[in-house]
């Protein structure tokens, strides 16, 4: 019993000082998801680091029942500054204990303070409500890797432009 009280003053904590909560610039994506079973919601955005490689930051906003404001806030914790590889692999961590109705018990390595959230895995309807903002991250990290991505190509493109404009520059003035 211990264990769990400890886990809902956590909850508690970040539901009623969230971290990171307030939208930033810049970003690189933002999305907006809405729990329709309970009306919670979440805008949730995402900045990469210039390499698009590491998660930079993330700031949000949103309102609704105490865990899924304080999953949210664990979330930005848990993820800024990890690798985007890293990241996901939380993500995924997170939501596979509490969708696991209890089965599986969570790795405090892993995902943190994340872990306060396992006793959620036994009430399936708020289930939905821990992971909104987990879910919103993923989303808004995959917009802004491709993002990222499609910058990286455009760069790529245009260095190669500019040395094809200069090398066709320099064989008409030769010529």
């Amino acid at each position: 019993m211990r264990m769990e009280q400890m886990y809902q003053e956590v909850i508690l904590d970040h539901y009623k000082h969230p971290h990171h909560r307030g939208l930033r610039d810049p970003f690189g994506a933002q999305v907006h998801h809405v729990n329709p079973t309970c009306g919670d919601e979440v805008t949730l955005r995402v900045a990469l680091s210039d390499d698009g490689e590491t998660v930079a930051d993330i700031s949000y906003d949103g309102q609704g029942c105490s865990i899924s404001q304080a999953a949210t806030s664990v979330l930005t914790d848990q993820v800024i500054g990890q690798s985007v590889g890293a990241a996901l692999k939380t993500v995924a961590a997170f939501a596979e204990m509490v969708s696991s109705r209890g089965n599986v018990t969570g790795d405090e390595d892993v995902i943190g303070d994340g872990i306060a959230f396992a006793g959620v895995a036994k009430y399936p309807a708020r289930v939905k409500c821990a992971l909104l903002g987990w879910m919103a991250f993923k989303d808004a990290l995959a917009q802004a890797s491709a993002e990222s991505d499609s910058q990286e190509e455009d760069h790529e493109r245009s260095g190669r432009n500019r040395t094809g404009d200069h090398e066709r520059g320099l064989d008409s003035a030769t010529g």
